[in-house]
């Protein structure tokens, strides 16, 4: 990230931005909170008052702190604290001091205290409601404290798109006290609404303005950073797979067939090993350390990689497979007339590119195992398995894992279930992955990576494998930005 770095020796920040998220107990605050922070350390309880003590999260990009926000505990005694307020006498700049001078002490103002606390040290507030019911007198009260202390404020409804019968009284109320109103699911808030929140943040005061451009244009190119990681992480898994080769001498007393199976199975899980490895540097790219996203029961994700019904409804169809096998054998059979000097007159060419479309298009289990998508052959009483020989285990790993990128980001930090729905046909294909729905010049792309691995041809790797990153950097940011 050698562009955030020049971009932060280039903007000085006298101090770190900080926002109070601040509601009643079970209004979804701290959901909100883990889901700005990216941090699902956050504890979200049922239990009405589990916060007693304020908690700062900060945000760091690059191993700076660009960010913070602040979980406080609820509203204790807002009809008490709003009367002391409007009784008071002195001047304004000292409201929150002397209330909390005059509170401290006293049990039934602890958690009032406490979340005043932080807008003494100038922090700006996020104040959280639940849309789904009417406002209450409570309400107001708060929102009155909230306005009295003078400090910068939006009004955030957290608000599910099906319970929003009582959101045009929340918002005339909201006008009468905050700066901004914005309306947020935190369980289902995406990185663009993320992004959005904080937009609307820099309206609350032109104090703050400039600082929380450079915080969001640091979060942007962090995205992008994580983005390009996810991209490099993909491909790595490729290259292993693809390239996978494995050389054994069967003893004699041990059946060959035998030997095939066994090591079929070891190349399975290698492959299972290393996708669920990728998917787990995938979720920590994303801060979800310590809640697992949870897969919808429906998701193809929870079938296994070599599975039939992931060959059957990931990778590329039987007519896209003709092609990409045709590509593939013609390759095979290029290295073939070179070997010959050119005396072939470009038959093995011909003969290579039918050969290689008629063995990628095989159906069921017999896709899964063998010859179909290895090769293992018998050389000199050795047996040889790799390199891959079918494509289509290339896109299967990439609609899996652009599956997995999916479901990761859109999964927000303050979420703790899943609505289960099947997963549908997103490309027209009769597919539930994307590879399919690629144009042919970008399942092209892939193909000729392909070649470049399986026949060990550095020179063709390097530039393949900056064409597919591009590729799937491209991809992976239309999910970001959909």
């Amino acid at each position: 990230m050698n562009d955030y770095k020049t971009m932060t020796t280039n903007i000085k920040i006298t101090k770190i931005p900080e926002f109070a998220v601040v509601g009643h107990p079970n209004e979804g605050k701290s959901s909100v909170l883990s889901t700005l922070a990216e941090d699902d350390s956050v504890r979200i309880s049922p239990t009405p008052g589990e916060t007693k003590e304020c908690r700062r999260f900060p945000v760091k990009i690059d191993g700076r702190e660009v960010i913070a926000f602040i979980d406080t505990p609820g509203f204790q005694n807002p009809r008490r604290t709003l009367q002391w307020m409007q009784n008071y006498q002195g001047t304004d700049d000292r409201l929150l001091a002397e209330f909390i001078a005059a509170h401290e002490n006293d049990p039934a103002f602890h958690d009032d205290c406490r979340l005043l606390r932080p807008l003494i040290d100038g922090a700006g507030i996020i104040f959280v409601v639940d849309g789904s019911r009417p406002v209450r007198n409570m309400d107001r009260a708060e929102m009155e404290i909230l306005r009295l202390t003078g400090r910068p404020r939006m009004a955030v409804i957290n608000c599910k798109e099906e319970e929003r019968g009582f959101l045009d009284n929340w918002q005339q109320e909201f006008r009468k006290h905050f700066n901004s109103i914005r309306l947020f699911n935190s369980i289902r808030a995406t990185y663009a609404q993320r992004i959005a929140l904080l937009e609307s943040l820099k309206a609350i005061d032109q104090d703050i303005e400039k600082t929380l451009e450079f915080v969001i244009e640091a979060f942007r190119r962090d995205w992008a950073a994580r983005n390009q990681k996810t991209a490099d992480l993909i491909i790595t898994l490729l290259k292993e797979v693809l390239s996978y080769r494995r050389t054994v001498s069967p003893p004699a007393e041990r059946d060959e067939e035998e030997v095939r199976k066994k090591m079929q199975e070891k190349f399975n899980h290698f492959v299972r090993k290393r996708e669920q490895a990728t998917q787990q540097q995938i979720r920590r790219l994303f801060k979800h350390n310590i809640f697992s996203p949870e897969l919808p029961t429906h998701s193809i994700l929870n079938e296994d990689v070599f599975a039939e019904r992931t060959w059957q409804f990931l990778g590329l169809t039987n007519k896209q497979l003709v092609l990409a096998g045709a590509v593939s054998g013609a390759a095979l059979a290029a290295t073939i007339d070179v070997a010959a000097g050119g005396a072939s007159l470009g038959l093995f060419s011909i003969l290579g590119g039918a050969l290689g479309a008629a063995a990628t298009v095989v159906k069921g289990k017999d896709m899964l195992t063998g010859t179909k998508v290895l090769g293992i052959r018998l050389d000199h009483q050795r047996l040889q398995i790799g390199p891959v020989k079918s494509p289509q285990i290339m896109y299967i790993l990439i609609d899996r894992s652009l599956l997995f990128y999916s479901l990761i980001i859109n999964w927000a930090h303050g979420r703790r279930d899943y609505e289960n729905k099947p997963e549908t046909d997103n490309n027209g294909t009769g597919k539930k992955g994307m590879t399919a729905g690629w144009t042919r010049a970008e399942q092209q792309v892939c193909e000729r990576f392909f070649q470049a691995v399986i026949n060990n041809d550095e020179a063709a790797l390097l530039s393949q494998t900056g064409r597919l990153r591009r590729l799937l950097t491209a991809k992976l940011s239309v999910f970001s930005n959909g």
